[in-house]
């Protein structure tokens, strides 16, 4: 079987190690699900709303799509093919369908925008681009009809091959799957890459990561036995399908390996999250701890029984403790689990039957015995437990290099890797993360590189210099925040951009959503450190400075009121935000609707939905929905 050079990175002796200590026991994601189909056939594997499928259903269709992608598209082994996909059926279809054909699936999020598509198309070297017609709001078909009449091809120099599928149809891949349900045979071997994930690293353009069927197996084995998983466990899919944490922590793996049931939870705010898991059973949740602090703070956290909810896990990002303390308030019955992990490789949980104090305070010690971590000084020498330093590790699932070997300097002479991250080791072996290496900003577990954002702002025509610095939140963990000094001819013009232009600018420019700013400063200039360097910590601590409440008003729920909650929360002007102005250009995410949605019905809103608001095409029917549901 012919494959592009996609080396693993393991020397031949390691990887004979693992293989002797049962670490890696030569197993594919094909026939991983193969045996789950034997054993739970006819046990309902997924559902979103839309579609269930048994195991029986998932095997049969996937290799179906597995020789329809073969025979209509051409695809060959190795090829690579970019998945975006939202959390829906079909995007565990089409991934063990390219498992089964031997083609890489590259896992995009559906947060990345046009540009981020093409620009990984390129960077990995892509075959094909599968994505669904639309989904909340996005024309993701759009963007697969613009690559392929720009005349995007491969390396090999064919066309770049699209596939879309219909989510309205019964079968939504009727236009590609076959008849033929036999599997293929082009799986590969169990030491061969499998896919390739996106780092969450600190320079602009993500590093792809080569993962293989035999380590991220393993992980996903061991993720499954110290969380608890088992045929009986709902898995609830809230965080993006394709994160690495849903995959594999133990994730959707997690739960087709073990014979589980996937839940796809079709929205993130309070009501709908508690809602399904009180309707569905969902016995796991793994989640970002600004989701977990607005639940909490939900008006709607006490009108639901949640009792079967036995392990929410809380990765992504540092859990306060404070936050981690309330928990068992609104889910009696289960257990918090805390996460720190990498996509490069590294996973650390609490146990299940930790303390309680070891539970809110920490993020959990490695996996497997076979985990190598040490926390090293500036000058790599190891720190003893209870110091802070630099975390670098290896084991028989972190990666030795990354795709085509990318950032050299990621890894040490000895192999081990530079995660980038502070922490501080007990004697036990459990991790407190306090912090990273560089400068970068994790938003609600995404990571930000302030580059990239600096960069963007450069070239907007009125912005001579900016700097981007992350701020502490309670709901994000980090909010970006946005400091621009303008041009001299902007000044002399009395032409001063305002945050609400420069965050449409950002937009429109095709920065991700979630890298525009929170808040954009407009100053005279920026603080400097005694050497003449920016100082972004004092920005730090003159954008953590609170302010002062506005004004109340009588009724909350006026449209005054209305408008000014929603200024607040995009941090722009008033004036700013007319009626015509389409929501979905006015930079406002998911978690600052969640916020708002529940101040609203707090205030006397009670019946209004999260669907409702974030699918209000405008601002001003945004406010006629709030005032419609007020008045009931």
């Amino acid at each position: 079987m012919l494959y592009d050079r996609l080396v693993a990175g393991y020397p031949p002796d390691v990887a004979e190690q693992y293989r002797a200590a049962g670490y890696w026991i030569g197993q594919t994601h094909t026939a991983m699900l193969t045996e789950s189909a034997a054993a739970h056939g006819q046990a309902v594997a997924i559902g979103d709303g839309r579609r269930n499928l048994t195991y029986r259903e998932l095997l049969d269709q996937s290799r179906r799509l597995a020789n329809g992608l073969i025979d209509e598209l051409g695809l060959r082994p190795g090829d690579r093919a970019v998945v975006q996909f939202p959390n829906v059926v079909e995007y565990v279809e089409v991934v063990f369908a390219l498992f089964d054909a031997g083609v890489l699936p590259v896992f995009a999020l559906a947060s990345h925008t046009a540009g981020d598509i093409a620009d990984l198309v390129a960077r990995a070297g892509a075959a094909a681009y599968l994505t669904v017609d639309s989904f909340g709001g996005t024309d993701f078909r759009s963007r697969a009809e613009h690559l392929a009449g720009v005349g995007t091809t491969t390396p090999a120099g064919r066309p770049l091959a699209t596939v879309v599928a219909e989510l309205d149809r019964a079968d939504p891949w009727a236009a590609v799957r076959s008849a033929n349900a036999e599997s293929t045979g082009r799986s590969g071997a169990p030491s061969d890459i499998a896919f390739l994930q996106l780092s969450g690293g600190t320079t602009g353009a993500p590093k792809l990561i080569g993962r293989t069927h035999d380590d991220y197996l393993y992980s996903v084995r061991e993720s499954v036995r110290i969380c608890g998983l088992d045929e009986s466990s709902v898995f609830g899919v809230v965080l993006p399908v394709s994160h690495n944490f849903t995959m594999s922590s133990p994730g959707i793996l997690g739960a087709l390996h073990t014979g589980a049931r996937i839940v796809m939870v079709p929205a993130t705010d309070a009501r709908t999250v508690l809602a399904t898991v009180a309707a569905a059973g969902i016995t796991q949740l793994s989640v970002v701890p600004p989701l977990v602090t607005a639940w909490l703070d939900s008006p709607e956290a006490e009108r639901y029984d949640v009792s079967a909810l036995r392990v929410l896990q809380v990765g992504g990002a540092k859990l306060a403790e404070s936050v981690a303390r309330r928990v068992p308030d609104l889910f009696p019955n289960a257990t918090l689990q805390q996460v720190f992990g990498m996509a490069e490789g590294l996973v650390n949980y609490t146990r299940l039957d930790d303390a309680v104090e070891r539970i809110v305070a920490t993020q959990g010690r490695p996996i497997s015995p076979g985990d190598e971590v040490r926390v090293v000084d500036a000058a790599g020498a190891e720190v003893p437990a209870g110091q802070e330093g630099s975390l670098q590790t290896r084991g028989p699932y972190t990666i030795r290099e990354y795709w085509h070997g990318a950032s050299p300097e990621s890894f040490t002479p000895d192999g081990f890797y530079r995660t980038g991250d502070r922490v501080i080791r007990d004697a036990d072996g459990y991790l407190v993360v306090v912090g990273r290496d560089k400068d970068q900003i994790n938003r609600a577990g995404e990571k930000i590189a302030p580059t990239e954002v600096e960069g963007a702002l450069l070239t907007h025509p009125a912005v001579r210099d900016a700097s981007v610095v992350g701020v502490p939140d309670d709901r994000l963990g980090e909010r970006t925040v946005a400091y621009v000094i303008p041009t001299a001819a902007a000044v002399a013009a009395g032409t001063l951009p305002d945050g609400f232009a420069v965050r449409g600018f950002l937009r429109a420019a095709g920065l991700a959503g979630f890298k525009i700013p929170d808040e954009v400063l407009i100053v005279e200039e920026f603080p400097t450190t005694a050497v003449g360097k920016v100082s972004k910590k004092d920005q730090r601590v003159d954008a953590a400075a609170p302010e002062s409440p506005g004004p109340a008003s009588a009724d909350p729920l006026d449209t005054d009121r209305l408008l000014a909650d929603l200024a607040d929360k995009l941090m722009v002007d008033r004036g700013a935000l007319t009626g015509d102005l389409p929501l979905a250009d006015s930079g406002i995410d998911s978690l600052q609707l969640m916020a708002l949605l529940d101040k609203w019905r707090a205030a006397g809103a009670g019946g209004l939905d999260f669907e409702t608001v974030a699918q209000s095409p405008t601002i001003r029917d945004l406010i006629a929905a709030v005032r419609r549901a007020g008045a009931r």
